[in-house]
């Protein structure tokens, strides 16, 4: 019962973070005529994704530990891209953080490598929940 609830908590922080992502989308037009104003969303807005991984990572790790899942490729497909969406998400915010963003060209260049890496981002989450699903459904075994 108690690990059923923990996989369905990682199953929502899921669908909240992809929702999350998603919403990431209107902060480079929500930001157009602010530069200082875009830097600050980008900020606030690594903070929540590394918040919303990291608990999902965690909820993951929970469910790993109590569960008899074993390391199998699924799982490891999971940590590959958890990790590769923090690498992504760490190197974007360095780039806006250290860039000449005052700049109309560097604000306009950083906006749209925001959205391009944001749907890279939302492309790995959706690939993975669609894995999961054809992996539930018996379309795939990735055991």
């Amino acid at each position: 019962m108690l690990l059923e609830q923990i996989v369905a908590s990682h199953s929502i922080l899921v669908k909240i973070f992809l929702g999350f992502l998603v919403a990431g989308f209107f902060i480079p037009f929500m930001t157009r005529k602010n530069p200082l104003g875009f830097k600050k969303a980008s900020f606030v807005y690594t903070m929540i994704f590394q918040a919303l991984a990291t608990m999902i990572a965690f909820t993951g790790a929970v469910a790993l530990a109590m569960g008899d899942f074993g390391m199998t490729l699924s799982i490891i497909i999971m940590i590959i891209i958890w990790a590769l969406l923090m690498f992504i998400e760490i190197k974007k915010y360095k780039l806006i953080k250290v860039a000449n963003i005052s700049s109309e060209e560097v604000h306009k260049l950083l906006r749209g490598a925001f959205l391009k890496i944001s749907s890279v981002q939302v492309m790995l989450v959706v690939m993975m929940v669609v894995l999961k699903i054809m992996e539930a459904k018996g379309a795939i075994s990735l055991s």
